[in-house]
This record gives structure tokens, C-alpha cells and sequence, in this order.
């Protein structure tokens, strides 16, 4: 018995002991999943969490205008709502990240606040938008907070571009008209003079013994019917057509290839002053290549159709030529729009390289596109015209670590003066001759 007492009260501490540790153990593994939990609620909050950095918001700005412009301002409704305080309305920020990436799916899903949304604005189904990655969003959102939180100012007005102001370097006209003008002002010097020596001579013979017939040779009157007659007449005369004879001739040489001002009748009356001006729809949008390749691209029906499979009635035109658009989308047609801008074979441009990293505008070389009804060519787009502004465009080398060492050496042998595009190769034959 009394080594059975020794037993028990061993067994019942043994088993009292491991009680304590499983219950340490339990409740240590408790806290440490509620302390990760909290973790991960924290590290979900911060990342759900709008930027208010620079960078950010200039990134989202850029994604704004190129893809949400057309049918969104910050602060009043356009084709869809106002943004402003969008991440306070929604019913949470992963719920913006689905809508935007694909708003069909989520409204045929049944959630009441995008079927509610999809109701109050006739219907219109929002593009699906699924490049953009979650970081693209949060820096939308980023931006669209900034510019909620601006005062109300009236909108600014439209720039003409911030390159170089590029002048009619190939305007030879100018060149004679400045020619023949100094040319007739010289003649007409030359009418004063013998004027003058006319006269001067005529004092003279009075002076002189004359016969009767000389001093009527002398003093003959000056009549139309003897200027016209005159060799000299004849000569200014025959001077006269023969330089502007040979004026047409080199203006005429000169616009060859030239069609500036050229306006053609397109197929749709499509007006820039009512998209780009009154809504304020970016250039990128409608025009995809301008950002990734050679040429800037003529919108395709799908493009137009993002917008008027809503919008019905035109602002100038009514139904007719928005009907057309809609014709051509049902029937698989392409829009035969007429070229306006066109460059010789011969000759290579990029668009992605002046818009991306020249940083030119639109304006620069197509004019005030945004007042335009009708679009015309506003620039020469001459050789001259192009290297005129080669000569005259300051490099905007900041933030760019390519052009760090040119800077350098430019310093080095131009001091302060400012690195042109022409000091960068811009004037090399084969930059854009193949």
C-alpha cells in the first residue's frame, strides 16, 4: 500500500504537468494565430490604402486620361458617374479592382450595388479594362482622390504644345517675294534718279545756244502715247511679267508634295472640336499607336463603339452620322476614313518616339485639333519644317539616365547653353531617311 501511495500521487503530478503544458500550448497557438490575423487585417488595410505620393498620382493620372476620360470627369457626370469619392461609395476597394477589370461579370453576378449602378446610367456597360493590374487602379484612385480634394477652378485653357515652335523653314516663296519687292523698290529709285538727271540736263541746254528744233526735242511735252512707246517702258514692262512669271514658277515647285490646309470630306462628320474640345476626350484614346508605334492609328468601329452603342444623338448632326457608326458595327465594315496627313515614302517618323520621349504634344505639329470641325493639315511637314525644329526643341533629359553622359558632354563644350534635339543626331540623314 504504501508503495501504490508513492505510485498514485506520481501518476496524478505527471499527468498534471502535461495538462499545464497542453493548455500553455493551446493557448500559445490561440494568440499566435490572433496576432497573425491582425497581422494580415494590418498588412491588408496598408496595402488597400490610397497613395498620396507624387508618383503615384501622376501615374494614375496618365492611366486616367488614356483609358477613363472618355466617359468619366472627377467632379460632374459624363457618360458614367462623377469619381470623386468613389472609394467611399463603393462597397469596398477589391470591389473597384473587379468592376474595373471586367464590370459585365460582376453585374451579371447580381451584386445589387453594380446592378443598381448599371440601372441608374440606361444600362451602359462599363469596358472591361483587364490590363491594368491592381497597382494600375490604386494609382488611378490615387489620382482621382487629388484632384477630388482641388478647389473648383474653371478648366484651363488648351495648350499648343510644348515643343518647339517650328516656323515655314521651307517657304522659298517668302524668300522672292522679299526678292521682287526690293527689286521694284530699286526700280523705282532708279525713275527718281533720272527724274532728277532729266532735269538737271534740261537746265543745262537752256543755257546752252540752241536752234529752234533742239529746243523743241528739249521741251517736248511727255505724253502717255510716248511713255508707252519708250524702249524703257517696254523694258520694266516685259521685267515686271517675267518676275512674276518666274515667281509662280518656283512657288509652284515649292508646294509639290505640300498639302497644307488640306481638308477632305470624310465618310463621317466626325468633329474633333465636340470630342477633343467639349468633352475633352484625350488624343490617346481613339489614337493607340500614338504611344507604342510608328503610327498613331485611325480608331477602329469597336472604338467608336465603346461610347455610341449609348450615345445616339450627335451634338451637330443628330442620328444620321452616329447611324452610320452603328451601320458599319453591325455589318463588319470598316470606316473609310480619308488620310489627311501623309508623308513621302521616302521619309520615316515615329510617333512613339516624339510623344513618349520627346514629350510633344498633339498641337505642336497638327494645330489646335481640339477647335477643329473639320480636320485640316495645319503644318507644312516639309524636311525644312522638320529640321527647323530639330534646330529650335530643348532635349528634356530629366529623369531619363540615357541621355545623362550627352548632357555631360554637352556641358563640357556648349556650357549652359540648352542640348537641342540637333545636338543629339537630330539633323542625321539617316534618322529618317532609310
Amino acid at each position: 500500500m504504501s508503495s501504490n501511495s508513492r505510485f498514485v500521487p506520481l501518476v496524478l503530478e505527471t499527468d498534471t504537468s502535461f495538462n499545464m503544458i497542453k493548455n500553455y500550448l493551446h493557448s500559445a497557438c490561440k494568440s499566435f494565430l490572433f496576432l497573425s490575423f491582425l497581422v494580415l487585417i494590418s498588412f491588408s488595410s496598408y496595402s488597400q490604402e490610397i497613395s498620396t505620393e507624387p508618383a503615384a498620382i501622376t501615374a494614375g493620372g496618365q492611366i486616367f486620361n488614356a483609358n477613363c476620360k472618355a466617359c468619366h470627369r472627377v467632379q460632374q457626370k459624363l457618360v458614367g458617374p462623377a469619381l470623386a469619392g468613389v472609394e467611399q461609395r463603393a462597397p469596398s476597394i477589391d470591389w473597384i479592382k473587379r468592376f474595373i477589370k471586367n464590370s459585365s461579370a460582376v453585374i451579371a453576378s447580381g451584386d445589387e450595388y453594380a446592378v443598381n449602378l448599371y440601372n441608374e446610367y440606361n444600362k451602359t456597360q462599363m469596358t472591361a479594362f483587364t490590363s491594368l493590374k491592381d497597382e494600375d487602379i490604386m494609382n488611378v484612385l490615387a489620382y482621382i482622390k487629388s484632384e477630388a480634394e482641388k478647389p473648383a477652378t474653371p478648366p484651363p485653357g488648351q495648350q499648343t504644345g510644348t515643343g518647339g515652335t517650328a516656323t515655314n523653314a521651307g517657304g522659298g516663296s517668302e524668300y522672292l517675294n522679299v526678292i521682287l519687292i526690293g527689286m521694284v523698290i530699286i526700280l523705282i529709285l532708279l525713275v527718281i534718279i533720272l527724274g532728277f538727271i532729266i532735269s538737271s540736263l534740261k537746265r543745262f541746254l537752256d543755257q546752252r545756244p540752241l536752234s529752234e528744233e533742239e529746243k523743241e526735242v528739249v521741251h517736248s511735252p511727255i505724253t502717255f502715247s510716248s511713255i508707252t512707246s519708250s524702249r524703257g517702258f517696254l523694258f520694266i514692262v516685259v521685267f515686271i511679267v517675267g518676275a512674276l512669271g518666274f515667281k509662280t514658277v518656283i512657288n509652284g515647285l515649292y508646294s509639290v508634295g505640300i498639302q497644307k490646309g488640306y481638308a477632305p470630306k470624310q465618310p463621317i462628320a466626325f468633329s474633333h472640336k465636340v470630342h477633343a474640345g467639349q468633352y475633352e476626350i484625350d488624343c490617346k484614346y481613339c489614337h493607340i499607336g500614338v504611344m507604342k508605334g510608328k503610327s498613331a492609328t485611325i480608331p477602329s468601329v469597336n472604338i467608336c463603339m465603346n461610347c455610341h452603342n449609348q450615345i445616339k444623338t450627335g451634338t451637330n448632326t443628330g442620328e444620321g452620322e452616329i447611324g452610320k457608326i452603328v451601320r458599319a458595327f453591325n455589318e463588319n465594315k470598316p470606316i473609310e476614313w480619308v488620310r489627311i496627313h501623309n508623308l513621302p515614302d521616302l521619309a520615316y517618323f515615329n510617333h512613339a518616339q516624339h510623344v513618349n520621349v520627346g514629350g510633344v504634344e498633339c498641337q505642336t505639329c497638327h494645330g489646335p485639333i481640339e477647335e477643329m470641325d473639320v480636320v485640316r493639315q495645319h503644318s507644312l511637314l516639309t524636311m525644312g519644317w522638320c529640321i527647323d525644329c530639330h534646330r529650335k526643341t530643348d532635349v528634356n533629359s530629366k529623369g531619363n539616365a540615357y541621355y545623362d553622359k550627352m548632357v555631360e558632354i554637352h556641358k563640357e563644350r556648349e556650357g549652359k547653353n540648352p542640348m537641342k534635339v540637333e545636338d543629339i543626331g537630330g539633323l542625321e540623314c539617316s534618322k529618317c531617311h532609310y
